[in-house]
């Protein structure tokens, strides 16, 4: 067993909630060699530097991030993508202890093939940012103002899709409109969503 980093300690003291669940995924991957890290806020095991899994909780439940679970086997099923736009991490949740120590065993097999996935350097395909839909009220602008699409396209791929998703998300016409109307000197400052 790799031994508990006395820096991850106080996001395990802290919870108030899933505490015993959060020690039992910390002892099931430190006892798979992994090298306990604090990333993100969250205790994270890593193998060479590389990210296997993470531990991080929710209000309905707590759980096992796979960092490249898209490429996993899942021969139990139990692997769930957070939402559509999550690509290739995928989560086993757990709602109570027990659940951990069912499939304590599929978990171990879990964090082993990831750690061959990181081993044999298998990449998870992204999709490419013109792979997005591009709402049609933003191609308007892009359209119609030649310094926003230069703004835009110099913008990192993170941030354009973090953009596009944005937009396309909001179901009403209007809405999409606001939201593309807001965030245009952002964009016109070479900034992303959240800077």
């Amino acid at each position: 067993m790799n031994t508990m980093n006395p820096k991850v300690n106080f996001f395990f003291d802290k919870a108030k909630q899933w505490q015993e669940e959060y020690e039992k995924l910390r002892t099931i991957a430190l006892n798979c060699g992994l090298t306990e890290e604090l990333k993100w806020g969250c205790p994270c095991y890593s193998l060479n530097k590389q990210n296997i899994v993470l531990i991080h909780g929710f209000k309905e439940y707590c759980a096992f991030l796979f960092f490249k679970g898209a490429l996993l086997n899942d021969a139990h099923g139990i692997l769930i993508q957070q939402t559509e736009n999550v690509q290739s991490a995928r989560q086993v949740r757990f709602i109570n202890l027990q659940e951990i120590f069912e499939l304590e065993t599929a978990l171990k097999e879990y964090i082993y093939e990831a750690i061959e996935v990181e081993k044999a350097g298998l990449k998870v395909e992204l999709k490419k940012t013109e792979d997005f839909k591009v709402a049609e009220e933003f191609q308007y602008k892009l359209d119609h103002i030649p310094a926003l699409k230069t703004a835009f396209e110099a913008l990192t791929p993170g941030r354009q899709k973090g953009y596009l998703l944005y937009f396309s998300q909001a179901k009403q016409a209007k809405t999409r409109q606001d939201r593309v109307e807001k965030y245009i000197p952002q964009i016109l400052s070479g900034k992303g969503l959240d800077d």
